[in-house]
């Protein structure tokens, strides 16, 4: 997934500087990637509510600039990026349109229709297949939009360490965290779907 962001931000950039905020970041692991993979003529900054986890980050990965600040209002000046990352992350539109530049990209990762099917079927009943439509951002135009599935052969541990990551840990049972995390293997699907969008 991240060489796919990496690709589309690559292919969709009016030209190799500015600046790019990877918003809800983490520990900066993708931004990090981002930022290598990127060139220097470009700077990277990452973005997350979590002061452990940006505190973590500005340790590690000295080539991004790291920030605790809310996705809701931006700690940037007024079209003063060249592009802004959401994968997962929510933000006020006007925000968004507030802070890119005119041609400048917004670019989105959201579920595909059965990202994690395997894992939610345990979970729920009734397992609903996310929804694939795109965003509509007005002062924004759609120019590239791609869908990423695979196959994960996971460990009892690996698909064990999966649950804690995603909201269904929440539901999940001790006797369900118990089976997965003694299971031999375990088979998950991750969809996803990366978009890119133009400020007009």
């Amino acid at each position: 997934m991240r060489d796919k962001v990496t690709d589309t931000l690559k292919s969709t950039l009016n030209a190799n500087k500015g600046t790019v905020l990877d918003i809800g970041c983490g520990e900066g692991y993708y931004t990090s990637y981002f930022a290598d993979a990127l060139g220097e003529d470009l700077s990277f900054y990452g973005l997350d509510i979590s002061k452990v986890a940006i505190r973590y980050g500005a340790k590690r990965y000295s080539k991004v600039n790291f920030c605790v600040a809310s996705s809701h209002k931006l700690p940037f000046s007024d079209a003063s990026l060249a592009a802004v990352i959401r994968i997962y992350a929510p933000c006020k539109h006007e925000e968004l349109q507030r802070c890119i530049e005119t041609g400048g990209i917004m670019l989105t990762v959201t579920p595909g229709s059965h990202h994690l099917y395997e894992l939610r079927e345990l979970i729920y009943s009734d397992v609903r297949l996310h929804d694939e439509s795109a965003e509509e951002i007005e002062g924004f135009e759609l120019v590239s939009e791609s869908k990423l599935d695979y196959n994960m052969n996971l460990s009892g541990e690996q698909a064990y360490g999966l649950l804690q990551m995603t909201p269904f840990a929440w539901k999940a049972n001790q006797e369900l965290r118990e089976s997965l995390s003694k299971a031999d293997h375990f088979d998950c699907r991750a969809d996803f779907m990366v978009r890119a969008y133009r400020k007009m």
